[in-house]
């Protein structure tokens, strides 16, 4: 069983900061092997928080949720991530649900716009978000924006 945690940098542990780092590294950077700037300065800004899913004391999954005016005019969802030994059981549906429940939490009513990874439009449409611009390079990664609107 996943248990769910959601902080704000300050709150964060220096142990937990490291997991949450390493796991994003790991997913962003080494396997898709994508050298891009993981630190960005949204992690420690007013109002983020950070979702985190742990199992057996091991942080298996995580997002980043960001008030609207951080990244987009909207609510956000940002850095959406499992460990590769955890995928294929569904985890990353029910950290999606997680992170949208923490959203409607902390911001209530609000709209949520992310910057997905093309090949998860799929994916991020089961969870009822829309396309909502022409395909972009991020990072040479073709991304769309979709929002889930409230």
């Amino acid at each position: 069983m996943t248990i769910w945690k959601t902080k704000t940098f300050s709150e964060l542990t220096t142990i937990e900061l490291y997991e949450l780092l390493k796991l994003r590294v790991d997913v962003f950077v080494v396997e898709q092997t994508c050298p891009y700037p993981e630190l960005d300065n949204k992690d420690q800004t007013d109002g983020v928080h950070h979702l985190l899913g742990y199992e057996d004391n091991e942080l298996i999954a995580c997002a980043r949720l960001l008030p609207k005016g951080t990244t987009y005019d909207q609510v956000s969802i940002g850095r959406v991530a499992t460990k590769q030994t955890h995928r294929g059981g569904g985890l990353g549906h029910d950290l999606l649900v997680e992170a949208k429940r923490e959203c409607e939490r902390l911001w209530p009513n609000e709209s949520i716009q992310i910057g997905a990874q093309s090949h998860l439009q799929n994916y991020y449409s089961k969870h009822g978000f829309s396309v909502c611009s022409e395909e972009y390079l991020e990072d040479d990664i073709p991304h769309i924006d979709m929002r889930l609107l409230k």
